[in-house]
């Protein structure tokens, strides 16, 4: 795996992206080829459509990132990939065509894109469906030995074994024989050198999956290790690259403190989410306006109480704002004042407010405090303050 912009990217993932990419421009250039030939046009150097290929291959590129084709159920199931890849090539020629507006001469015509799409289409269905065992195949998983034996590494060799997994287990070295929960691991006193036995094994990377860090860390055989060239990598960040999630069962205040997830330097994209925001949400409210009106209308007439809900929420950095939602509860759902959460088939919810919850019309007022800068379309859902402070009590690291 490499990372871009704190992402994990695979190897296979970064190969079928870029096989993907020239599939794209040979399509886009075909496509012009043969709309050249029906209009007796000649066919000149490549090099004089350039921008416009580019412009074709980048936006469908852009498209298929947007709709998932890279994620791990497109990798996994053909089916589910080709239904994505019709999505992704729609919308990049969709997105293509108000590019030209911005870009004139540097997208393709009309009647070439046609065209593209179907060769697009073609292209790369038959790429998945012939380097599908491929990308998932055992020539880009990494070879992994794992120092320890206990339920921390038997949660490495269970994750190996879901589907779509990018790694293989070569080994498991019982650091800790007390603590062996693993049969088939080999007692750490059984190895004279292991950097020698790392080497043989042609381990691409080591885990350390210790039950007890605090004076147990294997100093003399980690920088063994590290001097043959071999990853050396810790359970926390391992697991977090290989499910896209923070373990809290594993992660310790120090792995928090040292990690680049709380960076100040992101000026730039902080600027660029706000703008986003400002926008999105001003466009959004005002395209939905009348339907929060309508609305706000039928739930006054079916039940006595205000349209709109108010509700004191915890915002960034812990400070407290009033959330604004169409009211789909009976007023008196919290009687005495005690925040409840709300259930499946909730039986305080009125007949109107099961509609505007099932379509999410309730939610759109939110869209104020969104422009407000209250909240954002992207980031942690803002809790209650008595739900605040039971969370944290029970989740680890949950401010």
């Amino acid at each position: 795996m490499f990372r871009l912009f704190k992402h994990y990217v695979p190897y296979a993932v970064l190969f079928l992206a870029l096989v993907d990419f020239c599939l794209l421009i040979a399509a886009a250039e075909t496509a012009w080829v043969i709309r050249a030939n029906q209009i007796g046009m000649a066919v000149t150097f490549i090099g004089a459509r350039v921008g416009p290929l580019l412009t074709f291959a980048i936006s469908v590129q852009i498209a298929a990132m947007a709709v998932g084709v890279y994620g791990p159920e497109s990798l996994q199931s053909l089916r589910f990939a080709v239904a994505r890849l019709l999505v992704a090539i729609s919308l990049g020629v969709i997105f293509m065509a108000v590019m030209s507006f911005a870009l004139p001469g540097m997208t393709l015509w009309r009647s070439n894109s046609l065209y593209a799409m179907g060769l697009s289409f073609a292209y790369l269905a038959l790429s998945r469906m012939l380097l599908g065992s491929l990308v998932g195949g055992s020539a880009f998983k990494r070879r992994l030995l794992v120092l320890g034996a206990g339920k921390r590494a038997q949660r490495i060799k269970d994750l190996e074994a879901s589907s779509g997994s990018g790694f293989v287990v070569v080994g498991f070295i019982a650091m800790d024989e007390s603590k062996k929960v693993i049969p088939e691991a080999i007692n750490r006193s059984a190895i004279y050198n292991l950097g020698d036995f790392v080497t043989k094994l042609a381990a691409s990377e080591v885990v350390l999956a210790l039950e007890e860090r605090r004076n147990a860390l294997p100093l003399e055989d980690l920088l063994r290790i590290k001097t043959t060239g071999v990853h050396v990598n810790d359970i926390s960040s391992f697991l977090e690259r290989e499910t896209g999630r923070v373990d809290l069962d594993s992660v310790n205040p120090s792995w928090l403190i040292f990690s680049d997830g709380f960076s100040s330097g992101r000026r730039l994209s902080t600027i660029a989410k706000r703008l986003f925001d400002i926008i999105a949400s001003a466009l959004l409210l005002a395209i939905t306006t009348p339907v929060i009106l309508l609305f706000a209308i039928i739930v006054k007439l079916e039940s006595r109480g205000p349209a709109f809900y108010r509700q004191e929420r915890v915002g960034l950095y812990g400070q407290p704002f009033n959330l604004l939602k169409l009211r789909s509860m009976r007023t008196d759902a919290e009687a005495g004042g005690k925040a409840v959460w709300a259930a499946k088939d909730d039986p305080r919810v009125t007949r109107v407010g099961k509609f505007i919850r099932k379509v999410r019309i309730d939610e759109l007022p939110q869209t104020w405090c969104v422009l407000k800068g209250q909240m954002s379309f992207v980031g942690p859902r803002p809790e209650r303050p008595e739900f605040v402070s039971d969370l944290e009590k029970q989740l680890s690291y949950y401010a």
